[in-house]
């Protein structure tokens, strides 16, 4: 392993990027941060003088063109990391992407084109993967702790809706909520899905259905090993964010609860109560987001591959795009339908 600090740039200076950066800064010794770029330079420079980056720039092309940085983490808007992802592998820097690559797959492809032909590290930024209690749940898949996997149901809803803002640009909640939740099928099964039917509906917002989407779902998935899988996913859950896994084997089941800000339970003459469970996905998954960038840093400095590589990134958006068509044909719709 190198023993010199890994020099990285960061794109997007916006929530996630702020996570990030934090993280490198802060938590992350082996690692310099030498840019940031944002069009919003104000949010750059702000982030920038926080995490000690010494460089604020509007383009992402000054962070390509730099020689000392060897890896890019791109935290910016959606539209744009297919474009960035060809653009970093070009100039042969090892990427960090959030999800989704895109939300079209020929976009998809030529991302991973350029990626495969420069020989550059890929990982999405699957986050789910690197919390302790869904990581071990696939412990007890692999270690055949809980025999054969034959039901599995993944829980995953939002305390509140986005901005019907965002939902006009965000590809719909298959593609930017649920995407989440089919990651987390396929890690936790060890699988793949080769179909799936959705039923779902608008019940939380009538603006939702206006801007052309839902709300309200529920996915079956069948996986090649026979194993049945559901994803129930609403926009809005009026005691906070709702994360639980549950998967029933052969020998037993395991399942995981959602996370508490403390543990404290108050018992009275009238009731067992205990305070709401941590509110939304920076606070739920903080050490998550802190995992995934250090086992990115980690491959690229063991020179080892990644652990949520660019074909998961693109299957998962085989799987959101197989779910919409479900649900407008009100039928179960295979994967090799859709790609």
């Amino acid at each position: 392993m190198s023993t010199k600090q890994l020099n990285v740039g960061i794109i997007g200076a916006g929530r996630i990027g702020k996570v990030h950066a934090e993280t490198l800064a802060f938590r992350l010794p082996e690692v310099r941060t030498l840019a940031i770029a944002d069009v919003n330079r104000e949010a750059a420079q702000a982030l920038a003088a926080r995490c000690g980056i010494p460089t604020v720039t509007e383009s992402s092309a000054a962070i390509f063109a730099n020689p000392q940085i060897e890896a890019v983490l791109i935290c910016s808007s959606t539209n744009t990391h297919a474009d960035l992802i060809v653009q970093a592998a070009q100039a042969g820097k090892h990427i960090f992407c959030e999800k989704p690559i895109a939300h079209d797959l020929g976009q998809i492809d030529r991302a991973l084109a350029a990626v495969e032909q420069a020989g550059v590290k890929l990982q999405i930024g699957f986050n789910r993967r690197f919390d302790a209690n869904f990581a071990r749940v696939r412990q007890a898949v692999v270690s055949g702790e809980i025999g054969t996997p034959r039901l599995m149901h993944i829980v995953s809803r939002d305390p509140a809706p986005p901005p019907v803002s965002y939902i006009r640009v965000s590809g719909g909640i298959f593609l930017d909520m649920t995407i989440h939740d089919f990651d987390m099928a396929r890690f936790l099964i060890g699988d793949e899905v080769e179909e799936v039917y959705t039923s779902g509906g608008v019940m939380v917002d009538p603006e939702i259905g206006k801007a052309g989407d839902l709300d309200t779902a529920l996915i079956v998935l069948r996986f090649r090993n026979g194993v049945i899988g559901t994803i129930d996913n609403s926009r809005q859950a009026a005691y906070g964010y709702d994360q639980r896994v549950e998967i029933l084997g052969s020998l037993g089941s395991i399942a995981t609860a959602n996370c508490y800000p403390n543990q404290a339970v108050v018992s009275t003459g009238t009731e067992v109560r205990q305070d709401l469970p941590l509110n939304f996905f920076m606070d739920r998954y903080t050490e998550s987001f802190a995992s995934e960038v250090r086992a990115f840093v980690q491959a690229v400095r063991e020179d080892q591959p990644t652990r949520v590589a660019g074909i998961d990134g693109l299957v998962a958006v085989v799987m959101g795009l197989a779910a919409r068509k479900s649900y407008d044909e009100h039928r179960p719709v295979r994967l090799d339908e859709v790609r």
